[in-house]
């Protein structure tokens, strides 16, 4: 039944759309619009938005705030925190208002919300009353869903629209943060707040990085504002987590955090579950699990091994499925392919597509034949315990495509898998 309603009623068809807008409504009634009584700070983006979210709620935490969190990865209550099991960037407006409403009454200051195009177009943030926003960049994902590119980026737009619209709160203004190096600058600056403040590493960029130094697992930068700076060593490594840093960091200035308080919070931060996560069993080769979902992601994450490692590199990775973006699983082959000496092609969310179709659609980017440090394993513990027993000393064994996510989508059913799990399950049964 529900097959068949989908077939007439596709995910973005305005049928659709209006009811979810109606939940949205009923949830903000239901627990009484509690984001007006918080300072709720939104970020967006393709690539980025879960640790600059986590950065952000440290940073304010560091500097004495009682913070709410939203992420993918965790919900956080001031001290309490717990892993977000939804497969939702941004839940549903029930969880979502009921979550902002158990904030003001432990007596958060600040609420933290990552904020995907989904939601925006799905009216998830209804009722929200947005104080910030946040763009960490934008590539291109997501397309099947919303029909092209401009598409996203107007879904993602639908944010800085609400953050001009929503209710101003008493003393509190209207700011957005911008990445000023993202292709699609112009179109998020055309909305004017009471500020708009922008980061990059280029000179036009309001806050900026100068000096940037990147080591094996860690960078040092100068952060540099208007009249004052600081040099901060952040312990995250690659390039694009200073990026996430910048980004943080950026907010947590326009919220009125001191640059010493910062340095001492970014000093403090470690990678997040499920990003860049070193799983250490005490073998001589690094394996690492990485969230890299899109082509950008998953050349950016390569590109950075194949500075730092004298061995060889093994990715084990696969593609969503349910109709997601069918157009970059043969370009993430062919990234895979240019960066790595050693490709398992596997399961990642099917959901109701067939797992070989899937493959297959990667492995058109892959030029090598399958047997020539190419295999193609469906089932992801077997693939990741093939990558593993191959590896040799020197080597790294980077599992991308999921991060810290429990579970995967297989059929229609919820099948429990953690790759940080099954890798050590697998590292320990070597000794």
């Amino acid at each position: 039944m529900i097959a068949y309603l989908r077939r007439f009623f596709p995910d973005t068809h305005p049928f659709r759309l209006f009811y979810h807008r109606i939940m949205a409504v009923l949830a903000a009634f239901v627990y009484w619009f509690p984001a007006d009584r918080l300072k709720v700070i939104a970020v967006t983006g393709t690539h980025g938005k879960t640790t600059t979210t986590n950065l952000i709620a440290h940073i304010l935490e560091i500097s004495g705030e009682k913070v709410g969190l939203s992420s993918t990865i965790c919900f956080k209550i001031g001290k309490k925190k717990w892993t977000n099991l939804s497969k939702q960037t941004t839940v549903s407006p029930f969880q979502l208002q009921k979550l902002l409403r158990n904030m003001v009454n432990a007596g958060c200051t600040y609420a933290v919300i990552e904020t995907s195009s989904h939601a925006m177009t799905q009216s998830r943030l209804w009722g929200v009353n947005v104080d910030m926003a946040v763009l960490t960049n934008i590539g291109r994902d997501h397309i099947e869903y919303h029909g092209s590119f401009r598409t996203y980026v107007e879904a993602k737009l639908q944010l800085f629209s609400l953050l001009m619209t929503s209710r101003r709160k008493p003393n509190i203004s209207k700011i957005s943060v911008l990445n000023r190096e993202s292709e699609a600058f112009e179109y998020f600056n055309s909305f004017v707040p009471d500020r708009v403040i922008t980061y990059g590493f280029t000179q036009k960029a309001d806050y900026r990085v100068e000096n940037l130094e990147v080591e094996a697992d860690s960078s040092r930068f100068i952060f540099k504002i208007p009249n004052d700076e600081i040099s901060i060593h952040l312990k995250i490594p690659g390039t694009f987590n200073v990026w996430n840093a910048l980004a943080a960091a950026t907010a947590s200035l326009a919220c009125g955090v001191k640059l010493p308080i910062i340095k001492n919070a970014l000093e403090s931060a470690r990678s997040f579950p499920g990003r860049l996560e070193s799983i250490d069993e005490g073998q001589n080769f690094a394996v690492i699990v990485d969230y890299a979902h899109t082509t950008e992601s998953l050349e950016e994450l390569l590109r950075m091994f194949r500075k730092l490692v004298s061995g060889r590199i093994f990715i084990v990775f696969g593609a969503t499925g349910g109709g997601r973006d069918k157009a970059k699983r043969p370009k993430m082959g062919q990234v895979a392919h240019k960066y790595s000496d050693c490709i398992i092609l596997t399961n990642d969310d099917p959901y109701d597509e067939d797992e070989h179709d899937i493959i297959e659609q990667i492995a058109h980017g892959i030029p090598r034949k399958e047997g020539e440090n190419f295999w193609k394993i469906i089932d992801r513990k077997e693939a990741i315990r093939s990558a593993i027993s191959l590896a040799k000393k020197g080597d790294v064994v980077i599992i991308a495509g999921k991060g810290c996510e429990e579970f995967m989508m297989l059929k229609g059913k919820k099948v429990p898998h953690d790759d940080r799990r099954v890798a050590r399950e697998i590292l320990r049964a070597l000794k």
